[in-house]
Formats: C-alpha cells, sequence, structure tokens
C-alpha cells in the first residue's frame, strides 16, 4: 500500500473514531441529563409522596412486605416507620382483619386495580378509623409494587351519616319544611308539607310560596316579610294560607336565611306549624269558660232569686190564710194573683238553672205531653218569630220517669239547632208518640233497643248534614258552626241525659232537606199518680214535733219560722251553721226534724247534717236549695233516700215535706202509744 493510500485510511479512521468519540460523548451527556432527569422526577415523587394528605403504602408484590410508607399514613395509623416497614401487611394490627389481610393479598396481586370505598382501620393506640382504600400494581426495575392508596373519610362519612339523619328528621318531623333559592323560588318541601297543604312535591317544586296565598293578609304584609329575610333577619309570624282544595288554614311560620361561606344569601328555609285545630280549640275552650262564667252567675242569680220568691210565696200565703174571701174578696183575689205571678216566676228561675246546668236531678213520673206543652212559650221565644212552631203530641202517650227540667235541655238545645240550620224562615216541629221495638226489628236497625218506648222528635227543615258531620254530632266540643258561635257541647249534653235515661237518640239527615232528632225514653210501666190530685188538700199539721231551721238568708228565715209554726211546729232558728250546732247543745229537749240550706258560708249543709246527727242520732234532715251545686247530689242525680224541697216552695209543699220527712218517726210513736194504751187496759182489767 503506498504512503498516500495509507495515511488516507488512517485518516478515515480517525474521522470515524473521533465521530464516535463525540457520539458517545453525546450519549454520556444524554444519560447525565436523563439520570438529571430522572433524580430530578424521582426527587418531585418524593416530595409529593411526602406531603401527600393520603396515606400512601408501598408492598412487594410477590411478598407481601411494606416497602414504604409516607410520613401522612404514619400518623394516621400512629406507626413508627420502622414498625411498618419490613413487616407484612397482615401482621400488621391495622389491617390483620380487614380486605388487605394474608388471605385477601392474592386479590391485590391479581389485579391492577382494587377500590373499597369503606374500609374500617383501627390505629396502633386503638382509634377506629373509617378509609378509602386503593390499589395498583406497577412494575418498577422489572419487579411488581403494589401501591395502596389510602383516605381518612372517617369525617366524611360522620357527616354523611348526619346528613342522612337530619335528611330523615326532616322527612319524618311534624312541621313543613319549605326551602327555596335566593329568589324565593321553591326548591324542596318535606311530606308534612304536603299534607298540610294537599299539594304534591312535583306540583310546588320550582313555584313561587305565593300560590299558597289566601288574600287574608295584604301586600304590606308580603312586602314586610320579604324585606325582614332578604336584610338578612329572621320572620316569624302567623299566616293563613290556602291549600289546593281551597280550604284555608293558620300557620305559625318561621323563615330564616341560610349564608355560603362567603356571606352571601343563598337559600331560605321555613319550618311551618299548621295551628288551624289549636286555634279552634282555644276558641271552644274560651266559649267553653265564656259559658261557664254566665252559667256560675246564672246559677247565683237563681239561687238568690229563689230565696226571694220563697219569701214573696210564704208571706202571701200566710196574709191569704188571714183574709177572708168573702168579706174582702178583693184582697183575697190580689193575693192569690201575687201567688200566681210568683209560682210562674219559678219557670225563669227554672229555665236559668238548666242553663247553668246546677238544677236538682229528682226523677218523677210524668205526662211528657203535658212537660212539652209547658216549655212551647219559651221555645217559641228561643227559636224567634220567623220561625214557626208546631206542636204534634200523640194521645195517649206513656208516661216517663225522669227530671221533667232534663225535657228543657233537650227541648231547649235540639231547638236552637233547628233554629241555626235556618237561614231565614222555616218551620220547626215537635212530636211525641209511642214505640215499641222487638229483637227482630233492633237487628235490622242498629242503634235500636228492644222495648217500649216514648218518642219525643224535634225536626227542621234547614240546611241538613252530610254524613261526615251527622256521625260526629254527639262528639263533645264538635260543632259544624263558625269559631264564637258554639261550644258542641250542647248536642253531647242531649246525649248525655238521654243515656244517663236508659234511652238512646238518633239523627237522621241529608243536606237540603233538613234534619230530625229522635229521642227514645223508656216507658214508665209503674202506677202513675197525678200530681195534681193534691192541690187543694189541707196541710198536715205538727204532732208537736221541734224543727231546727238553719238559713242564711234572714228574711227567708223568718218567713221559714212563721209557717212551721203556723202548722203547729215547735221551731227553733239558726243563721249559720256555727249557732245551729250551739243551739243543739244546749237545747235540753229532742230536736226531731232539721230543715237546713244547702249552700251556707262556712259548712254546706251536708257537714252541718253529720255534725248535728252526732248530737242527735234520730233527727230527721230536709235540705233544701235553689240549686244542689253537687253539694247533696250524686253524679247529678239526688242520693237515695234524702229528702229535698226545692226552693222556692210554698206553705204546703214544706208542710207535706216535713210531715213525709217525719212520717215514720210518727208512725214509730203512734205505735207505742197504742202500745201503752193496750198495757193500761190489761192493767185496769
Amino acid at each position: 500500500m503506498s504512503e498516500t493510500n495509507a495515511g488516507a485510511h488512517i485518516f478515515q479512521a480517525n474521522i470515524e473514531l473521533s465521530s464516535k468519540i463525540a457520539h458517545l460523548e453525546k450519549a454520556l451527556q444524554e444519560k447525565e441529563r436523563i439520570d438529571e432527569v430522572l433524580l430530578d422526577s424521582e426527587k418531585r415523587y418524593r416530595r409529593l409522596f411526602e406531603s401527600a394528605k393520603d396515606g400512601i403504602l408501598i408492598l412487594d408484590a410477590d411478598t407481601g412486605k411494606v416497602v414504604d410508607a409516607n410520613p401522612f399514613l404514619l400518623q394516621l395509623l400512629d406507626y413508627s416507620y420502622e414498625a411498618l416497614c419490613g413487616k407484612y401487611i397482615w401482621e400488621l394490627g391495622a389491617f390483620k382483619d380487614i380486605a388487605a389481610s394474608k388471605d385477601a393479598f392474592q386479590t391485590l396481586q391479581d389485579n391492577e386495580y382494587i377500590r373499597y370505598e369503606d374500609l374500617p382501620l383501627e390505629t396502633q393506640s386503638g382509634r377506629v378509623i373509617a378509609v378509602e382504600f386503593v390499589s395498583n400494581v406497577y412494575l418498577v426495575d422489572h419487579s411488581k409494587v403494589i401501591q395502596c392508596n389510602i383516605r381518612d373519610i372517617t369525617a366524611h362519612k360522620r357527616a354523611k351519616a348526619e346528613r342522612k339523619q337530619l335528611v330523615a328528621a326532616i322527612e319524618q318531623v311534624g312541621e313543613g319544611i319549605v326551602m327555596t333559592d335566593a329568589q324565593g323560588i321553591i326548591q324542596f318541601v318535606n311530606p308534612a308539607f304536603k299534607r298540610m297543604t294537599g299539594y304534591r312535591g312535583n306540583e310546588v317544586v320550582g313555584q313561587n310560596p305565593r300560590i299558597l296565598k289566601s288574600g287574608e293578609q295584604d301586600g304590606h304584609f308580603y312586602r314586610n316579610l320579604w324585606d325582614t329575610i332578604s336584610a338578612g333577619k329572621n320572620w316569624a309570624g302567623r299566616i293563613v294560607n290556602k291549600r289546593k282544595d281551597g280550604t284555608l288554614y293558620t300557620e305559625e311560620t318561621t323563615i330564616s336565611p341560610v349564608r355560603d361561606a362567603s356571606g352571601r344569601i343563598v337559600n331560605y328555609v321555613a319550618v311551618q306549624r299548621d295551628i288551624t285545630e289549636q286555634l279552634r280549640l282555644a276558641a271552644q275552650f274560651q266559649q267553653a269558660q265564656k259559658m261557664e262564667a254566665i252559667g256560675l252567675l246564672a246559677g247565683g242569680v237563681a239561687h238568690d232569686y229563689n230565696n226571694m220568691l220563697t219569701v214573696i210565696l210564704g208571706y202571701a200565703e200566710l196574709a191569704l190564710r188571714k183574709v177572708d174571701q168573702d168579706q174582702d174578696p178583693s184582697v183575697h183575689a190580689d193575693l192569690e194573683e201575687i201567688i200566681k205571678a210568683a209560682k210562674r216566676s219559678t219557670d225563669i228561675t227554672r229555665q236559668l238553672l238548666t242553663f247553668a246546668r246546677k238544677q236538682s236531678i229528682v226523677p218523677v213520673v210524668f205526662d211528657l205531653n203535658q212537660a212539652v206543652e209547658s216549655t212551647l212559650k219559651m221555645l217559641s221565644r228561643l227559636i224567634g218569630e220567623d220561625i214557626d212552631l208546631v206542636w204534634v203530641p200523640q194521645a195517649g202517650l206513656g208516661p216517663v220517669k225522669m227530671d221533667p227540667g232534663q225535657i228543657d235541655q233537650i227541648l231547649a238545645n235540639l231547638c236552637v239547632n233547628a233554629r241555626d240550620a235556618i237561614a231565614d224562615v222555616g218551620k220547626v216541629t215537635i212530636e211525641t208518640g209511642n214505640a215499641v221495638f222487638d229483637e227482630a226489628y233492633c237487628a235490622d236497625h242498629p242503634g235500636f233497643v228492644v222495648g217500649e218506648y216514648v218518642l219525643l222528635a224535634v225536626s227542621d227543615d234547614g240546611c241538613g248534614m252530610d254524613k261526615a258531620t251527622l256521625d260526629k254530632i254527639f262528639e263533645p266540643f264538635f260543632t259544624s258552626k263558625e269559631v264564637g258561635q258554639g261550644t258542641g257541647l250542647g248536642l253531647s249534653m242531649v246525649y248525655g241525659i238521654v243515656k244517663q235515661n236508659s234511652g238512646f237518640i238518633n239523627a237522621y239527615s241529608e243536606p237540603g232537606k233538613g234534619t230530625t232528632f229522635r229521642v227514645y225514653l223508656p216507658r214508665y210501666m209503674g202506677q202513675v199518680v197525678d200530681p195534681l190530685q193534691k192541690k187543694g188538700a189541707e196541710s198536715p199539721l205538727s204532732h208537736g214535733e221541734t224543727v231546727l231551721v238553719v238559713e242564711d238568708e234572714p228574711a227567708l228565715l223568718k218567713m221559714s219560722k212563721m209557717m212551721l209554726e203556723k202548722l203547729g211546729y215547735r221551731v227553733l232558728t239558726a243563721g249559720t251553721p256555727g249557732e245551729a250546732i250551739g243551739l243543739a247543745e244546749e237545747f235540753a229537749g229532742q230536736i226531731h226534724l232539721l230543715l237546713t240550706d244547702v249552700v251556707m258560708p262556712g259548712m254546706n249543709g251536708r257537714d252541718l247534717a253529720e255534725r248535728l246527727q252526732a248530737l242527735c242520732p234520730n233527727m230527721k234532715i230536709v235540705f233544701m236549695s235553689g240549686y244542689t251545686a253537687n253539694v247533696i247530689a250524686c253524679r247529678g242525680v239526688l242520693d237515695e233516700g234524702v229528702n229535698f224541697l226545692e226552693k222556692p216552695f210554698s206553705m204546703n209543699n214544706l208542710a207535706v215535706k216535713v210531715a213525709e220527712t217525719l212520717d215514720g218517726n210518727r208512725k214509730k210513736n203512734d205505735l207505742a202509744l197504742s202500745k201503752q194504751r193496750k198495757n193500761m187496759e190489761i192493767y185496769s182489767s
């Protein structure tokens, strides 16, 4: 090879060597750059690993040993790095009983991605937490590792549970809950709101609450409400709203603004409580209290009025006994008119006491037709001139046994109801009749009871009632009238009276066709004594007995003494219970009878009678009063065997009651006297 060719060859070789060296240097530089990038990437990864706010656990995919763990996980699990790394995952207390245990480790090996949304863990210190567990399988340096990301969701889970409880509470609470946006458009309503208003959720969501407006509040009311809540303040008050079916209801409402983190109002929440029924019951209670107060007043007035009537009757009768009808007929006639007027006035007090429900409940046998006829004038005034009162009695009516005053109550309540059912002019009909129901009839007619009855029916041609109303009319406090127009007690009181007397009552009505109430009272099957037969009979006189009269009204006390002395009794008088006890203790003779008022200051008549009977065991008792006030009454009916004289009373009433009460003692004394005389005759012979 020539030197020229050899040099060229060497030159070419040098060029190739230089090129290779340059490539090598470039490759080394690239490697250095890549190493720097990898180192930088590793640093960045490490920084992310170290600063991550989720726990990161690196496992050897083949062995299950912990290769690495970040500080957040160590802090979360209360582990040190040395206590965690190099250990099998199933050896760690935090993981030994969960899906990452040894038995479940195969799942982590076989799947590139696994997620557990709610995994319970127990930390080294024994604290139980809930985590979200996500695992991924990676290939690092030709070896597989498993990276487990562990996020603490304990607070989130607690908040979710609290939110679930809150939602459940909102769904179940009895108050209506409404949420609107900042413009007042409804976004949510709970079931109580739906029940209260009758609207379904999809009918109100997206609507303005004005769909509930009733027209009971003016524009100023709503402007004030909106100005208050839009200014960030709470609003509370009562609103009358309208249900879907058009009926009105009253609610107590509180509306509160809801703010976001920046303080901006984003929602309004209203809590609504339906108080319609509460207001109705409160109004009824107030009305009942008012009626009770009026009743107390009426009862007190009637009691005092009865005292005065008794004095008027007594003195008029005493005066009548002193006047000879033939010698001074005009004075005699005047006194008789006074007596008649006083007796007619007793009807007024009876009506007052019936209203006050304090009349003495004394069952007697009487003719229902006569009882109704005696109330017709009062009923006519009660229902007014525009309503025609028709009386249709049946001849041959059977007798009944009850307190006649209760008939007044029944008729007054039924006629008032009939009057209120008639809008303008109309007719109320009162009928009586006899009725007999056998078992076959009662089997086909629920509510009827086998037996013989006397019928009292009250009908009207008023507005009538639907079935829903008819089913409730005898319930206490139920009324179809407007607030303030009725207590709801009238028909329940009628029902109670009828049941108390072993009868029954039925109501028949249709809208627009009027109403009929039929009261069935048991027919009295015993012998009837006409009370008019005793009229004009001579007043029974004394057999020399001593009577102690106790009355806190001086005029009545004086008049009672005069009456009894006219009848031949020896009379002791006391104006107070204490004075009566003192008299009984000091009196040397026998007191045969105590005639005492029931209601007196300091001690009532019954307690006084018990005290005096301890001093005078054989003494008889007669109670007198314009009303019993439940003192001598047991559940509204006088105790069996109690002698009662109702004010106002005439001299003849007093004479008969005292004689009847003393009759047992008189018979015993007469028997003893007869025996004594017989013994004397035997001795004489």
